[in-house]
């Protein structure tokens, strides 16, 4: 099963629910190497799933004093689809590892 890690919107049980019909399980975990900065959003979907208009975006570092917490959530392979159709084009996805030493998904600054 896959792991995905969020460090903002897909946290909330709104966005959860909205995007993947259920509440999503994990852990929390911390991304190593990354930033946060703040992206305007003006998909309209995404703005009422979020009711947020700036969403954290990760950017890569490499610095290891870098490092950004989240959840580390599993999801099926059809729920990373429901994942990628929500992020917005200024987002993509790719696989890394955790400080815990599992491996998942991240969406990153394009």
């Amino acid at each position: 099963m896959p792991y995905l890690f969020s460090y903002g919107t897909l946290q909330k049980e709104q966005v959860q629910t909205q995007t993947f019909g259920r509440l999503l399980k994990g852990d929390k975990d911390v991304l190593i190497g990354y930033t946060l900065k703040m992206l305007e959003i003006t998909d309209p979907e995404v703005l009422r799933k979020s009711n947020q208009k700036y969403h954290p975006i990760l950017t890569f570092s490499g610095h290891v004093e870098d490092q950004v917490e989240g959840m580390l959530f599993e999801i099926t392979d059809d729920e990373i689809l429901l994942a990628d159709a929500y992020e917005v084009d200024d987002y993509k996805r790719i696989e890394t590892i955790f400080k815990s030493g599992r491996k998942g998904f991240i969406y990153v600054a394009r």
